[in-house]
């Protein structure tokens, strides 16, 4: 019975992967729009809510739904509505949505957002949907992000340590639907101006919860060429402490990765299933590292520096890509994070989270956080973008009692960040997961004046409610 419900959630999600692959092609051609993808109108989630919670009834949502069916494509399909309010990768508490609509421009988000209004029913923008701290229940954590959810959670990536992140200047303006429904355009398109405040970062990491956004415009940088690398150190705080050096250099590196030896030895299991390994790796410590330059003369000695660096902090084995063949396969056994991890201990499921803090306190953050890791006796793997002071861990668990350890050290893991100038979520957002630390980490004013600017934009509290602002200092709902 169980293999027969995990095998019809994966034919779900491969379903859901198929569709979304087709609406980002749909995308492409239709160069800025957003609102290709699809939106979820759900019941209050999770069941305490903040601001006003009069929300309509059951009967209100069931005619909101036929208001809809009017205007716009609709489903209410029991495998459509689990696809998009359920996943194995979710750990947080949570209801199942009511409807899915699926809005092809602005327009139709107008049309859903007046209906949502009259009805008293929330909304729930839904993107590529990969998100991990809760911002809606359905998660999948693949490399399938989309631009406008990475405004909404002001993520990043690999490419961080090079180009910045969603909250830099990547984005120039925004289209949003507003929870009154008007549409704003939040400036022109020159890549700078001094008009006013910048309305476009109220919306950049807003989580959906003041407005859906529809168009973006966004600046475009130069592709260089690169080179991938590894090396392996003694321990992860050798490793963290030649990256600060490397990075005072000022060479050309797109990327720098932490792997610790957990995540090795997992790319190994990962590759044994091939009859053919590309690759097998020592199991240690190591740093992947991505070097771009204009020309091979500039990679060449960009690779020449570092690997001198690395050497210095105990670091052996040093090989760089032979050719485009092996850059793709290194590259690709970094990317292939979640299911090298998972491949450690079997049918086990995992808990991907993240935190980040200066890049000198870097070497201390990981090292405590892998010692209490041990010390739990749960797997796990590390794996960060080590030179921008982020880093992610994946905790493995098959029981009730083991997810519990996990939410622990997750806790533990987020107030020794905190403690070491740093923030409960490098990348990943806030949602439900990382709601609790706000106060901590910002200031009780600051919140207040995150939690006036909401109440001000959406009265009703309508728009993905119950994600980013904590109730009171302290508390998660």
């Amino acid at each position: 019975m169980e293999d027969g419900r995990r095998e019809r959630s994966m034919l779900r999600l491969f379903a859901r992967r198929r569709v979304l692959a087709s609406r980002s092609t749909a995308l492409v051609f239709g160069c800025v729009l957003g609102s290709a993808l699809s939106y979820s109108l759900l019941s209050p989630s999770p069941p305490r809510v903040q601001f006003n919670s009069a929300y309509g009834s059951p009967r209100d949502f069931q005619r909101a739904i036929q208001d809809l069916h009017r205007v716009l494509r609709v489903s209410t399909d029991e495998d459509d509505l689990h696809v998009h309010g359920f996943s194995d990768n979710d750990h947080h508490i949570g209801s199942p949505p009511t409807v899915v609509v699926y809005p092809t421009s602005t327009e139709d988000v107008v049309h859903i957002v007046h209906i949502a209004k009259k009805y008293r029913m929330p909304v729930v923008p839904y993107s590529g949907a990969t998100s991990l701290e809760g911002h809606w229940r359905a998660i999948d954590p693949a490399p399938s992000a989309t631009i406008g959810g990475m405004a909404s959670t002001g993520c990043s990536g690999t490419n961080a340590v090079r180009y910045g992140t969603a909250k830099g200047e990547w984005f120039l303006n925004v289209t949003v639907v507003l929870p009154s429904g008007q549409v704003i355009k939040t400036r022109r398109r020159s890549r700078k101006s001094s008009a006013g405040w910048d309305t476009t970062k109220l919306f950049i990491g807003a989580e959906g919860t003041l407005g859906i956004i529809t168009e973006v415009t966004i600046k475009l940088a130069p592709v260089l060429p690169t080179s991938v690398a590894f090396v392996q150190f003694p321990d992860v705080r050798k490793a963290t402490e030649a990256v600060i050096e490397i990075m005072n250099q000022g060479v050309g590196i797109q990327c720098v990765e932490l792997c610790d030896a957990a995540f090795m030895r997992g790319t190994n299991l990962y590759h044994a299933s091939s009859p053919t390994p590309p690759l097998l790796y020592p199991e240690l410590d190591s740093l992947f590292f991505k070097l771009q330059g204009p020309t091979p003369r500039s990679i060449a000695e960009t690779a020449a520096i570092v690997k001198a660096i690395c050497e210095k902090y105990g670091a052996s084995g040093w090989r760089e890509a032979r050719g485009d063949r092996e850059k793709e396969v290194m590259w690709r056994d970094r990317k292939n994070a979640l299911a090298s991890g998972l491949a450690m201990v079997d049918g086990a499921r995992g808990w991907s989270t993240d935190v980040c803090v200066p890049v000198s306190n870097l070497p201390e953050l990981v090292y405590e956080t892998q010692k209490d890791i041990e010390q739990s006796g749960l797997v796990s793997t590390i794996v960060g973008h080590v030179g921008d002071g982020n880093f992610h861990s994946l905790l493995l668990f098959k029981t009730d009692q083991e997810l519990a350890v996990a939410r622990e050290l997750v806790h533990r893991m987020v107030r020794r960040a905190i403690r070491l100038d740093g923030t409960c979520t490098g990348e990943h957002g806030v949602g439900m997961g990382k709601r609790e630390y706000l106060y901590e980490e910002l200031g009780e004013g600051t919140v207040e004046l995150m939690k006036t600017i909401k109440k001000t934009i959406d009265p009703l509290n309508l728009f993905n409610p119950g994600k980013l602002y904590p109730d009171t200092p302290g508390s998660d709902v």
